[in-house]
Parts: structure tokens; C-alpha cells; sequence
């Protein structure tokens, strides 16, 4: 298989050597060109074999010795299986310190791990593991009353290719299985290839995005350029491993600096103040939703609520003044910056702690160390300061392309490496940024994008629906929920009728709707496409003659 390779990003050695390209440019710098993310942690583990380095809410703790050991032995289990470098080893597991371990192993063996959301459904699997030649499927059988067994089943029979299940019960119990197909997966051919992200895209099935070595290295040393990460710190992380945020911000980031990473497996903001105070936390990133709840948290002890936690990294989803104000008062000890980030590019743009108030409150920061931002006007042109346009960056964490879909890369990055993100955006002239929409239309719930056009398709099979269009009910807490506006029909569905036909046809319950609405006419193109724009404006009108939304 041939990987599609970024044009100025991944230029030849003799052009490199000119001095032509971001690459030199970035080595240069010292952006790129540190030691191994493995190199650092044998470091971390040899010089302090019994600092802490891993816990999880069950009560499993490890020290980087034992965290080193036991990614060992697990190397030698995926060996045994088969497993060899440049395999694609997609993890599906909850936040247990078996992941941290797994993840770990896959980078020993020289293969490259992929991270995936731990309740995506029997289909969307089935794609990426087919997207990516996976090699292997490391999840649970039932976790939160999911059940992901028939899950990795169904992705694992529907490869064309051999691909083994390995299963890890809550207990540790392992439990192997394989499909029946004889056909080796496809290797990597890409040296630079570290490891693969998947994120949605408005055509429906998740992207693959790229990183290496270099970017994420490189995000590390962005963070520690703009956050005090100090090295007797440690991270607390709620947010999900199978998610960007969890999987840099949390996994990979404790083996890159040797800090020890603290997991809570399911969400509840008075266990998490728990954690954070036991384990001394200092920093964590989350969307909305998780500051929101720990603000509404009650304090019941004698010290400022969360008083060890020095930063609190927030995106995901567009975060609130007023819940910003609230944050300042409630977290005295507490750096509360708004996060704005991507799958693609780590973290983009935060507010440094000499920004005003308004700056902190009412912007999305400026541009992380080593990033460019442009804003382009209409003609393709950057627009001037407090001018709309369409945000696009370039810099040393970005990734360098989506695996095997040329068609992206061609589509998204310009001949000079830079990104086109799909929002748009205004800059003040101190380079402070204000996201002001999204040309795409994912809808982002709690922080976790979610593409529309699954959803549709589903509801769009229905006998009784005659068009629908899926988009964002403003909510104060989650940012967005999903919400279905139908085109007039003879028989009107119920919400309870919308869920459970999406149940019924294989719709994850977090793609179901939470809203439904019926419009007089839906508006389209002359070509009969839907205008959300439009189905939007009319939803912030209808909740407004209503004294909704937000």
C-alpha cells in the first residue's frame, strides 16, 4: 500500500538539505529531533524505579519499574502472537492502567499503536481496522454496559486480512482469538509513522490522522514551554485514553516527561476531586462538560477545591464566559485556560497567564510556541486583524497527513504545508483568536466530535421520514446535543420512536438523538441538498420564540 506523503513537510533529503522545507527548519529549532518517546521512559525507569508512574481508580498501581516490566511481558505475549514492527495495534480499552501497559508494549515491539473511542460501534470498527490493515484488536468484553465483544468480533470477521482479538477482563484476564482469514495485513511502508488517531469527518466514517514521532514530541515541548509542567507533578486524567486528549495529553505525555498518570475509568466529579487531592495532581485537560461539573461540586473539606491541580487545560467544546468567571472563584489554585485543539495538531492555541480578563474569558488564546496561524479571506488572501476567514496553521506538532486518503490531504493542505482546519476564525491584532463557526458541520458533545451523516443515513431509512438534517441544540454544559429536524410528513416520530429505530439499525446510544423537531419545509439547494445553515438559523429562532437554548 502506498502512503500519500505531505508535500514540504515530507520533501526529499537533497531539498531538505537546502534548507527548503519546514523540516529543517523545525531540527533547526530543536522542535524535532529529540531522543524516543521509549529512549526517555527506560531513562525515567532506570534512574527512578520506584517513583510512581501509574494508577487507576480499581486500585492498580504501578511504579516505573513495574509499569516497564509489565510492558515488557506484554511485548513478548504480542510477539508470541505474531505481532511484529510496522504491525497497526488499535487499542479499545477503558481507562485501567492495562491500556497505559498495552500502549507501551506496542511501542517496544517497534509497531504502531492506534487509539480508537472505546464505545464505537460494530461498523465504524469494522472501517478503520480495514483503513489501517490493523494487526491486532486490544479490548474488554463489557465495560459501563457496553458490550464490545461482539464489537471486536464483527470488526475482526469483516477484515480481509488476519486479525487477532486479544481481550483483557477487568480482573486481567487475557482471552485470544482470531478470524479465520489467512491473509497477512498490509505492513506501514511510512518510517516516520508513530502513531494513529482516528477522528470524525463530515463524509461519515473517521479519519486516520497521522503523527510522528517528531509532531508529538513536539507538542510535548509546546506544553512545556507555555505550562510549568514540574517534574513532581503529576496527571490526573478523566477524559477518555481512546480520545485524542486522553491518549496525548495523559498516556503519552507521562512516559514523554516521566510523570505519573492518575486514571479515573468512568466519569463522577466528586470521585475525581478524590483522586487529585490523594494523588497530589497538578495538571489534566477535559472538555467542558468535566469543569463544569466539578465547579457545581460542593466543597466539603478545608482547603480550596482542587488545590494541588495547577492547570486545567479546557476545549472540546466552546467554554463560556460566565462559566470561565466561575472557574476563577472556585479554583483560586487553579490556571483554567481555554484549550483549542485537534486530533491533527495537538493543541493549537491557549491563553498565556499574562492575557486580560478578556482575553482569558472571551478568546481562544494565541498560538501555541512553533505554530503559524493564517486566517485567509474570501480571494485566498490572509484577511487583516479582525477580519473573518478561514483558519488554517502549520507548525512542528502537526500532523502530516491522513493514512491511506490521499483524497484528504490533497483537499486540505496547501502546497506550503499549511493545514485548512474548516473553522473560521478572527485575529486581533495581538494575535488572540476568535473562533467565530465551523464550516464543517460536526457536532461536538461534550467534547467528542460527531459526524451528522451516519445518523441521517439511518433516520433517512425510515418509512415516515421524508428528509432530516442532524445539527447542534445549544447546551450549556455539553456545548452541543444532537438534535433531528424532520421535513412535514403525515406521521410525526417521537423522540422514543427516533431512538429506538436508531437503536434497531445499529446507532450507537451516543449518535442518538436527544432533540427532535419538525420544520414546515426543509430548505435546499436546486440540487436538493439540505441547507443547515438555514435548518440552523430556524432552530435559534424556534428556541428563541421559545425562550430556549442558551
Amino acid at each position: 500500500m502506498e502512503i500519500w506523503m505531505l508535500q514540504g513537510l515530507k520533501q526529499n533529503r537533497a531539498d531538505a538539505e537546502k534548507g527548503t522545507s519546514p523540516e529543517v527548519a523545525y531540527r533547526r529549532s530543536g522542535w524535532w529531533g529529540n531522543s524516543s518517546i521509549i529512549e526517555r521512559f527506560q531513562n525515567f525507569a532506570k534512574c527512578n524505579p520506584d517513583r510512581l508512574a501509574l494508577v487507576d481508580d480499581r486500585g492498580r498501581e504501578f511504579t516505573n519499574a513495574q509499569l516497564l516490566a509489565e510492558s515488557v511481558a506484554m511485548a513478548a505475549l504480542l510477539k508470541e502472537r505474531g505481532i511484529e514492527p510496522d504491525d497497526v495495534v488499535i487499542i479499545v480499552l477503558p481507562n485501567w492502567v492495562e491500556w497505559q501497559v498495552v500502549h507501551l508494549a506496542i511501542r517496544l515491539l517497534g509497531a504502531i499503536p492506534a487509539n480508537i473511542p472505546l464505545k464505537t460501534d460494530a461498523r465504524m470498527l469494522a472501517h478503520v481496522v480495514n483503513l489501517v490493515s490493523a494487526r491486532c484488536l486490544v479490548g474488554t468484553d463489557v465495560f459501563g454496559g457496553f458490550d464490545l465483544g461482539p464489537v471486536l468480533k464483527h470488526a475482526a470477521d469483516s477484515a480481509d486480512h488476519r486479525v487477532d482479538v486479544l481481550k483483557i477482563s477487568g480482573s486481567g484476564a487475557l482471552e485470544w482469538s482470531a478470524n479465520s482469514s489467512a491473509n497477512p495485513a498490509v505492513k506501514v511502508s511510512d518510517p516516520d509513522l508513530d502513531h494513529i488517531m482516528f477522528t470524525s469527518s463530515t463524509t461519515g466514517m473517521p479519519k486516520a490522522v497521522m503523527h510522528s514521532q517528531d509532531s508529538l514530541n513536539a507538542f510535548h515541548e509546546t506544553m512545556a514551554s507555555r505550562f510549568d509542567l514540574v517534574p513532581d507533578g503529576s496527571i490526573f486524567m478523566g477524559s477518555p485514553l481512546g480520545h485524542s486528549v486522553g491518549a496525548i495529553h495523559g498516556a503519552r505525555m507521562s512516559l514523554y516527561f516521566g510523570l505519573p498518570l492518575i486514571l479515573q475509568q468512568k466519569w463522577n466529579a466528586a470521585e475525581a476531586v478524590q483522586m487529585i487531592e490523594k494523588f497530589g495532581c497538578t495538571y489534566t485537560a477535559a472538555a467542558t462538560p468535566f469543569l463544569k461539573d466539578l465547579i457545581d461540586l460542593k466543597q466539603t473539606g478545608p482547603l480550596p477545591k482542587l488545590n494541588s491541580l495547577r492547570y486545567f487545560l479546557c476545549g472540546g467544546a466552546q467554554v463560556p464566559p460566565a462559566l470561565l468567571e466561575r472557574a476563577d472563584r472556585e479554583f483560586p489554585n487553579t490556571y483554567v485556560t481555554v484549550l483549542w485543539g485537534m486530533t491533527e495538531g495537538g493543541y493549537t492555541t491557549s491563553i498565556p497567564g499574562t492575557s486580560s480578563t478578556v482575553q482569558r474569558h472571551q478568546t481562544a488564546g494565541c498560538a501555541s510556541d512553533g505554530l503559524e496561524i493564517v486566517i485567509l479571506d474570501e480571494a485566498g488572501k490572509p484577511a487583516g486583524p479582525g477580519c473573518e476567514g478561514d483558519l488554517t496553521v502549520r507548525g512542528p506538532a502537526l500532523f502530516y497527513g491522513y493514512y491511506n486518503q490521499p483524497e484528504l490531504n490533497e483537499a486540505l493542505f496547501d502546497r506550503d504545508g499549511f493545514f485548512f482546519v474548516g473553522d473560521r476564525a478572527v485575529m486581533d491584532e495581538d494575535g488572540y483568536i476568535r473562533i467565530t463557526g465551523r464550516s464543517k458541520d460536526l457536532i461536538i458533545r461534550g467534547g467528542v466530535n460527531i459526524s451528522p451523516v451516519p445518523i441521517e443515513d439511518v433516520l433517512a431509512s425510515h418509512a415516515d421520514v421524508t428528509s432530516v438534517a442532524v445539527i447542534g441544540y445549544p447546551d450549556d454544559r455539553l456545548g452541543e446535543r444532537i438534535c433531528a429536524v424532520f421535513g412535514p410528513s403525515e406521521t410525526r416520530l417521537s423522540l422514543d420512536d427516533v431512538t429506538r429505530f436508531a437503536g434497531e439499525h445499529g446507532l450507537a446510544k451516543q449518535h442518538w438523538p436527544e432533540f427532535v423537531f419538525y420544520i414546515d419545509e426543509m430548505p435546499t439547494t436546486p440540487a436538493g441538498k439540505i441547507r443547515k445553515n438555514d435548518v440552523r438559523q430556524w432552530l435559534e429562532s424556534t428556541l428563541a420564540a421559545k425562550g430556549q437554548g442558551q
